[in-house]
């Protein structure tokens, strides 16, 4: 699929929402009006290799879960995780969140999302335009909420567990 880019500006200093981006347990917060069900992989859910599993909750999706893992996260403007998900595993997925200061004060947040079909049927699948649509929509509104939740401390969700701990 084809990068999905959106961004948003949050008025909160850039080190403060790096600090939230880079703890994989609050994403659940944002997102989990589409991604559900978020396990941690390992106890420390911050920093390079921190990494979590979830369901993808999508109407008619058959192998909705999938899996991300931190693997790059430069302090205070870049984190980068990678993941699969789909049948048996085998669309591999990046996303990257790049922080900039923002004219006017605050953080210029761009989220970017692609996926790498590994078989001729699962490119057919995305080439139809509906998964693109369907991810700009809901990475819209997860940005959304990220800003409401660190601008006003409100809209929060469930923070991920080790094994439902």
């Amino acid at each position: 699929m084809d990068p999905v880019t959106l961004e948003v500006t949050i008025d909160r200093p850039r080190e403060v929402v790096f600090d939230y981006l880079a703890d994989v347990a609050n994403h659940p917060e944002f997102t989990d009006h589409y991604l559900k069900d978020w396990r941690l992989t390992r106890m420390r859910s911050s920093g390079t290799g921190a990494g979590a599993r979830y369901r993808v909750a999508k109407r008619g999706n058959r192998f909705g879960w999938a899996d991300m893992n931190l693997v790059e996260v430069e302090r205070p403007w870049r984190i980068v995780a990678v993941g699969r998900g789909g049948k048996y595993n085998r669309i591999k997925t990046f996303q990257s969140w790049e922080l900039e200061p923002a004219s006017g004060g605050g953080t210029r947040v761009e989220w970017t999302y692609e996926t790498e079909p590994a078989l001729p049927t699962d490119r057919l699948l995305e080439s139809f335009g509906r998964y693109r649509r369907w991810s700009r929509r809901r990475g819209r509104r997860a940005l959304k909420r990220l800003q409401s939740i660190l601008e006003e401390d409100r809209g929060r969700g469930a923070r991920a567990t080790v094994g439902g701990l």
